[in-house]
């Protein structure tokens, strides 16, 4: 046997797509009864295969309820007696509320802070952790179990634009109507902001107008493409921020919508939506406008032509349903929920901040798929009508380019190492044992016990051919990533010496570490099986 470090190489479907589910009942309860047989997917209305399925349970993760047995040794390096207590609390499920601070206007936001920080009074269980993030960057607070500096920090929020006009434009449209003239060549939106700049300067002919209006379009499509730009790449920043934990991860995005129409933004939706389910992070929202009604408010200027008071509702109705769409998609495409049309906020943040119980992860890989970056609409059905409510996400983008094996497998052992879901493949133990050589410092050693005996084995040269891949990452109380090592064993072994080894073989991962809680990650995969087994557990080295 040979033992080395390297970068481990899985096999990974190529083009697999992932869709979460939730199934509801007639009262609106998440259904976790269903199997793979009971769905049907169909892409582009083709009916496809379905290769992946699992029942996705939200509770408690393992680590809380299981104890690791730790060895404590003394500085002479001999074992003490294992300390029989169960496992410290370590965070095991992560909430990042992300505050659309871009989009949002003040009164809205005065009446989320006050529903926020009352949610947050109660919100945190001991194994809880929460974040707070604005889409600006302006305002933020990384993972924490402080309710006080969660609420102090929702009352420092603040609406921002970042990105704006020089003021005083003549015409002033929204983006919704910008979008309609310079990129649906909509005639009546033109004739709207063309009649707004007459209304505005009535000393200038109508073609000098008209190119007012075109102008004003052509600057609120720059300045709403770049707001939304930046929302969502905040958004998915967060997606890979929650990736990186070891635990149950969810977003709350507290936001009025926002106006997502370029097919630069489509995709970015779009890959936000594969990365939450790679990632198994949900997104629930919620709109901060609450139960709202449509028209202008006292700090927007109305229409100063007839025809733009004529069109200004259809407008306003036509723009807030366009920014609630994201919304909807967000939430019903992760698993996640949608909290809108109602005013009771407070209810809605224990509403989101509660993910459906049940839901579903369908995979499929799509045959002979063209790597052109052409939208695939997703459509998915049960096999028998009960009339339950079916959400799920709308479609996705194929690739543009095929991706590297390199990058699969970084992907696939970054997935396996951040789960907090336990796999049992492989006959796999795991132990840690610490000692203190000063009290400032402490090497915490992870030991991966493995049954060789019931692997697979290829027959080469005569010998048992195998390789396993050992992973062991340590996070600290708040869930952050402190530091991992890979070890691959390279097996070759005689079956005599295979029959020798009824005790199995220990693989040993040591730490240079301060005093303080840890949670523990271990995977473990082989080669030729290809099969995973994956640990929690944690230790307190006081």
């Amino acid at each position: 046997m040979t033992q080395h470090e390297a970068t481990p190489t899985f096999s990974t479907k190529v083009n697999l797509v992932l869709v979460p589910v939730v199934v509801r009942d007639s009262q609106g309860q998440a259904l976790g009864n269903l199997r793979r047989e009971d769905f049907q997917l169909f892409d582009r209305g083709k009916p496809q295969v379905i290769s992946r399925f699992s029942v996705e349970k939200r509770g408690a993760a393992a680590l809380r309820d299981k104890p690791v047995e730790t060895i404590d040794a003394e500085p002479t390096g001999q074992e003490g007696k294992p300390a029989g207590a169960a496992a410290p609390v370590v965070p095991d499920r992560f909430v990042a509320y992300l505050f659309d601070d871009m989009n949002i206007n003040a009164t809205d936001l005065m009446t989320v802070q006050k529903a926020a920080t009352r949610h947050l009074t109660t919100a945190l269980q001991p194994a809880d952790r929460a974040a707070v993030y604005t889409t600006s960057g302006r305002t933020m607070l990384d993972f924490t179990d402080d309710r006080a500096k969660l609420q102090d920090t929702v009352m420092k929020l603040r609406p921002v634009t970042l990105y704006q006009s020089a003021g005083g434009d003549c015409p002033d449209i929204s983006y919704y109507v910008a979008d309609l003239i310079q990129n649906k060549n909509d005639p009546m939106a033109l004739q709207y902001a063309t009649q707004e700049a007459l209304a505005c300067s009535p000393q200038i002919p109508t073609a000098v107008a008209q190119q007012m209006a075109t102008s004003a379009a052509q600057r609120g499509v720059s300045l709403g493409e770049q707001n939304t730009r930046v929302t969502l790449s905040t958004l998915k920043d967060t997606v890979r921020r929650l990736a990186g934990k070891p635990g149950q991860r969810a977003i709350i995005l507290v936001s009025p919508g926002f106006f997502t129409t370029t097919s630069e933004a489509l995709e970015d939706q779009t890959g936000i939506l594969d990365l939450a389910a790679r990632s198994n992070v949900i997104i629930s929202t919620l709109d901060a406008r609450g139960l709202y009604t449509i028209g202008l408010d006292a700090s927007q200027q109305g229409p100063q032509s007839l025809l733009g008071q004529q069109l200004i509702q259809q407008y306003l109705t036509a723009s807030a349903l366009a920014d609630e769409d994201i919304l909807a998609t967000l939430a019903y495409g992760t698993g996640g929920t949608f909290f809108h049309n109602n005013n009771d906020l407070y209810e809605g943040f224990k509403h989101v901040a509660t993910p459906p119980e049940y839901y579903y992860l369908l995979g499929f890989s799509p045959q002979n798929m063209k790597q052109d970056g052409a939208f695939h609409a997703l459509k998915i059905k049960l096999t028998t009508a009960r009339g339950l409510d079916v959400q799920a996400r709308r479609g996705y983008y194929a690739p543009r380019h095929a991706a590297s094996e390199q990058d699969l497998a970084k992907q696939e052992i970054e997935e396996a190492v951040f789960s907090r879901e336990e796999m049992h493949d492989l006959p796999v133990d795991l132990r840690t044992q610490f000692f203190k050589p000063d009290p400032a410092d402490a090497k915490l050693t992870v030991l991966a016990k493995v049954d060789v005996k019931r692997l697979r084995y290829k027959k080469v040269d005569g010998r048992n051919k195998n390789d396993l891949t050992v992973v062991s990452v340590l996070f600290d109380r708040d869930g952050n990533y402190v530091t991992g090592a890979t070890k691959i064993l390279e097996m070759r072994l005689r079956d005599t010496t295979l029959n020798k080894l009824n005790g199995g073989i220990t693989v040993k991962t040591s730490f240079d570490v301060k005093p303080g809680t840890y949670a523990v990650r271990l995977v473990v995969r082989d080669a030729e099986g290809q099969l995973m087994a994956a640990e929690n557990g944690a230790v307190d080295i006081p």
